[in-house]
């Protein structure tokens, strides 16, 4: 169970207030309460071109969580009237989702997706990303840049899509899901979803990525893909090729560590 009281009181965001929802828009008949979260990091050239392209008419609500930037993304995101917080020191890749999901649940969303705001996922997917989630299929859904097809076209460096390949294939042989990719930076949530998990216990690095996914599978929550296609250019945010090393070491650690809770060998902090 997501823990709202988790966070260290030295941690707390500093909130701002923004408008209580998107202004009024004709919207598609649903029940679901659909919230954009944004966890952004120096992200004042790109967060507006993002927030253009969001479809409102399928969005209720926007969340940007900064974290500790030293650009204007606070100004930008306040000038568009998003919802934002911020963190007084830098917390990182997973520590940002751990603010935007609590923030996102707190605001009573039934569906949480995460866009990047450095405008590399493109949010015109976000119609296809919730579909399965409204109608009930699954649990979470994340757009896959290798069912898009051609992922190097878009600028995808060989290495990282050799890379993106190999980690994928140890985690379909470790979680017995059969994904196309398990390192998407835009993925929609359920609520349900997130309650089962506990992102409290995850990293506050990008492996957070990761291991809500294995906790996710091991509560067996069900994964859905829709193709997507991404865009690399000097903007977007991209962690070089040594962060990536170290990023593809702590990810065999998860799956080292869930297979070994699943055949009881070790009990992993966490799956619970």
């Amino acid at each position: 169970m997501l823990n709202f009281q988790s966070m260290p009181a030295q941690d707390l965001t500093e909130r701002q207030a923004g408008p209580a929802s998107i202004p009024e828009r004709k919207q598609p008949e649903r029940k679901q309460k659909v919230c954009v979260v944004m966890p952004a990091y120096n992200a004042e050239k790109t967060l507006e071109p993002t927030w253009r392209d969001l479809p409102l008419e399928h969005v209720d609500d926007v969340i940007l969580v900064d974290d500790a930037s030293s650009d204007g993304t606070v100004e930008v995101a306040r000038r568009l009237g998003l919802h934002v917080l911020v963190h007084p020191r830098n917390r990182g890749y997973g520590g940002n989702q751990k603010t935007c999901y609590r923030e996102a649940l707190a605001r009573g969303a039934d569906i949480v997706v995460m866009v990047h705001p450095d405008h590399q996922y493109d949010p015109v997917y976000i119609p296809d990303l919730i579909g399965p989630l409204l109608r009930g299929e699954c649990e979470a859904v994340f757009g896959s840049r290798m069912l898009g097809g051609r992922p190097l076209e878009g600028g995808m460096p060989k290495w990282k899509y050799l890379a993106n390949l190999f980690l994928t294939t140890l985690a379909n042989a470790t979680f017995y899901v059969f994904l196309s990719e398990y390192h998407s930076g835009l993925r929609a949530y359920s609520r349900k979803y997130l309650e089962m998990v506990d992102p409290e216990r995850n990293s506050d690095n990008f492996v957070f990525d990761t291991e809500i996914i294995a906790q996710g599978v091991h509560k067996g929550m069900r994964i859905k893909e829709i193709p997507i296609r991404t865009k690399y250019f000097p903007e977007a945010s991209q962690i070089g090729f040594w962060k990536s090393v170290e990023y593809g070491l702590a990810v065999v650690r998860v799956l080292l560590a869930y297979k070994l809770h699943v055949k009881r060998i070790w009990r992993s902090p966490l799956l619970h």
